[in-house]
């Protein structure tokens, strides 16, 4: 880490745009984006999401935001307008501390004429004298004893920023990473499934904590790949090739909310405003195929269709608003046994996988494991 990246950072934070800190700090775009990323990696939390021609702050960003700032605000005392590594700060700290280059260099592992060369370069960077060097040992100068200071002041900022990282990646490398697709609501097959399996979980493997998130199929392949997920619940028709995994369960497929018309599936999607999830997602996948299949393209031209990538929501647009879906017929069935649908033909039904990562199959397998001993008799 360096003191111009914490810089950066802050102003982006309070300004809420690259492009607005990039111009107060007279650095390029690419230059402040790159520092958001390389703080984003330290600390291992994702601190801004682009949206439209903004950003948008992550939870994490709000509570970290005034240690940034404190941060940021020492690195400016020590140098408003250049790069220095926390690295060469904490060495300087440490040279003062022990009051000589050869025993902090002893302590640090380093040799003598390294940290001579580096303590130089960090006087050369900063324009100052820190170290008077004599027989008798290091003197530090007037300017040198603010700037370790400052310099302990900084590291101990920094501390408490990273810390949080620390005790997250601890907690993650004992801790099973599993994706899942978005449940309908806690009645749904997928909810059920999750919970039975998690409650198992935990009764086997205590020490090994499951850690459970629901999105999108398309959210899912991007962290299996990234390595965010150790393994994932998906609805797709197939895998990707650089991913294996098992086929554990498929369910019917049925249109809901529409009314009866004798079996005509066309009529049915047709006879009101159609609520699907959007492409991100297997479930629309397999839907987009539902409406090449039984409508034509002039039909297709009249459909009302509205996406919302928010699985309970669109429940409630049948419920309560009169619109149509595609649903798995068991999940929504749970939640209101009468609610009018027209079953679809097995060739529609979906199916769950339980994919991972080529080469990487070792929680996935767990996770096998688990879901087999769930269903034994």
């Amino acid at each position: 880490m360096d003191t111009a990246t914490l810089i950066a950072v802050d102003m982006v934070l309070r300004e809420r745009s690259v492009r607005g800190a990039a111009r107060l700090l007279g650095r390029p775009v690419s230059s402040v984006a790159a520092s958001i990323a390389r703080l984003e990696g330290e600390i291992s939390v994702g601190l801004v999401e682009r949206a439209g021609s903004g950003l948008v702050t992550s939870l994490e960003a709000v509570r970290l935001a005034p240690e940034i700032a404190a941060a940021a605000a020492l690195a400016r005392q020590i140098a408003p307008d250049k790069s220095i590594k926390l690295d060469a700060l904490e060495r300087y700290a440490q040279v003062v501390a022990l009051g000589s280059i050869r025993r902090a260099a002893r302590a640090m592992g380093l040799g003598q004429p390294q940290l001579t060369r580096q303590i130089a370069q960090l006087e050369a960077t900063l324009g100052t004298s820190l170290l008077i060097r004599g027989s008798a040992g290091t003197i530090v100068t007037p300017e040198g004893a603010v700037m370790a200071g400052r310099a302990n002041a900084l590291l101990a900022a920094w501390a408490r920023i990273s810390r949080a990282a620390e005790e997250r990646f601890r907690k993650s490398a004992a801790t099973a990473r599993l994706g899942s697709v978005m449940p309908l609501g806690y009645e749904s097959e997928i909810a059920r499934w999750l919970a039975s399996l998690v409650a198992r979980w935990l009764n086997e493997r205590p020490r090994a904590p499951l850690f459970v998130s629901s999105t999108t199929a398309e959210d899912l392949l991007r962290g299996l790949k990234s390595g965010l997920f150790d393994a994932a619940f998906l609805d797709t028709d197939a895998l990707p090739p650089d991913l294996d995994g098992k086929v554990v369960a498929t369910t019917p497929l049925a249109v809901i909310g529409a009314p009866e018309l004798d079996g005509d599936i066309a009529g049915a999607l047709l006879s009101a405003p159609l609520a699907v999830p959007s492409p991100r997602s297997g479930l629309r996948q397999r839907i987009n195929r539902i409406l090449d299949d039984y409508l034509s393209p002039v039909q297709r031209g009249t459909l009302q269709l509205i996406e919302v990538d928010s699985i309970p929501v669109i429940v409630n647009l049948v419920l309560n608003h009169g619109f149509v879906s595609v649903l798995p017929l068991g999940s929504v069935t749970r939640i209101r046994a009468e609610l009018p649908h027209w079953s679809l033909p097995a060739a529609y039904d979906l199916s769950f996988w339980l994919s991972w990562s080529r080469g990487n199959p070792a929680i996935a397998q767990m996770i096998l494991a688990t879901i087999d001993q769930s269903r034994a008799p």
